[in-house]
């Protein structure tokens, strides 16, 4: 398990939100320069200080490479930091380090931000032999060992907890934006099966009255054009949505747009019965019901035997929404019951809203699609 987590980590690709270089990097570090240097001027008690004030102030400027280059970066500031434990073990003198030089940590949290893992598990390796050789001038007991390492072993859970949720954040919004995609997939679905299939329906009866009746099939060849017209209008708004372009078109048609719905379907009759007053109703079930009603009635276009009539009802309950689905046709043996996109996608969109969905055939003859939604949408 810890060789399959070492390869993992070694594996593990740079952070992509990286971001620029920003006005605050620099005021960052001027202010750490403008600081080692005081320290640099004001400490008497620091050895060979022109020498180690100018490796604090020098390193400072490092910082502005720290998410592009953290590796490199890591191995700049804690090179100068063994460089200069070498030099005080040498000399023996004590720790040559600036106390400002404690901006070294903000490199550990860098390297494990915005580095690959194979960048992290050498500049961590860097890290930890230039903090030993650190230590070694001073001293320091057991105690204060512990608390050097604990302090960067700190600095290094920080960039891997701050990691760890960018990593999450996004992957949350990626799943939103598939949700997104497979809504509107099932919108375009809607839009495209209604009106081809009113196409499709008017082309035929057209075609059988070319023979008879020449300027009947030319009025049904108005209707087609009109409704060719309405697909693809419909289409260019989603296709707009999909490029996140602006688009200025109407909003998602609701309950109250089915009485529109049920005139443009060009056969069979269409009888629409809703409630008296619906204003109270959530924008997400609004627009699925009138969805639902209409894959249901490009179903029945499509696939129901010699109808007369297709029935849309909507009932108002406690806490629920019910809309009913019925025409009075033959059977098609072809019709799917319980599978194709119309049926799954009316059955997602109901779920998602958690409510209930039933489709098939109805006792009395003809099919039925039964759905309940509940008014107040789950959070």
């Amino acid at each position: 398990m810890t060789t399959n987590a070492l390869r993992s980590l070694w594996a593990e690709p740079r952070a992509t939100d990286a971001p620029e270089r920003v006005s605050r990097d620099w005021v960052l570090v001027a202010a750490l320069m403008a600081t080692a240097l005081l320290e640099g001027v004001l400490r008497d008690d620091l050895a060979w200080r022109p020498f180690a004030t100018i490796v604090a102030v020098g390193l400072a400027p490092v910082l502005l490479w720290r998410r592009s280059h953290p590796l490199i970066c890591v191995v700049v500031a804690f090179g100068a930091a063994m460089a200069l434990g070498l030099a005080s073990l040498l000399g023996e003198a004590t720790s040559l380090g600036l106390d400002t030089m404690i901006y070294v940590l903000v490199f550990v949290y860098a390297l494990v931000r915005w580095g690959s893992g194979r960048e992290i598990v050498i500049g961590l390796a860097v890290v930890a032999v230039a903090a030993g050789i650190g230590m070694v001038p001073d001293h320091i007991g057991p105690t204060e060992i512990f608390g050097g390492f604990a302090i960067l072993a700190a600095a290094a859970a920080g960039g891997a907890a701050f990691r760890y949720r960018a990593d999450s954040r996004r992957r949350e919004l990626d799943q939103i934006r598939g949700q997104e995609r497979v809504g509107l997939a099932r919108e375009l679905h809607d839009i495209v099966a209604h009106h081809v299939s009113a196409i499709a329906v008017q082309a035929q009866a057209g075609r059988a009255m070319a023979g008879r009746r020449p300027e009947a099939a030319l009025e049904v060849l108005a209707a087609i054009e009109g409704e060719a017209s309405r697909t693809l209008t419909e289409m260019r708004a989603m296709v707009r949505v999909l490029r996140d372009a602006p688009a200025g078109y109407a909003p998602q048609p609701g309950v109250a747009d089915l009485t529109s719905l049920a005139r443009s379907a060009p056969a069979p009759v269409v009888d629409v019965e809703l409630p008296e007053d619906l204003d109270e109703l959530p924008p997400q079930i609004d627009a699925a019901v009138y969805r639902l009603a209409q894959e249901a009635l490009t179903n029945a276009l499509r696939h129901a035997r010699d109808a007369s009539r297709v029935e849309i009802r909507v009932v108002d309950g406690a806490g629920t929404l019910r809309l009913r689905v019925t025409d009075d046709g033959r059977i098609d043996p072809a019709r799917p019951v319980n599978h194709g996109f119309g049926l799954l996608g009316m059955t997602e969109r109901v779920q998602l809203l958690g409510g209930t969905l039933r489709a098939g055939p109805a006792p009395e003859g003809g099919w039925t699609v039964d759905a309940e939604l509940p008014t107040k949408v789950r959070r």
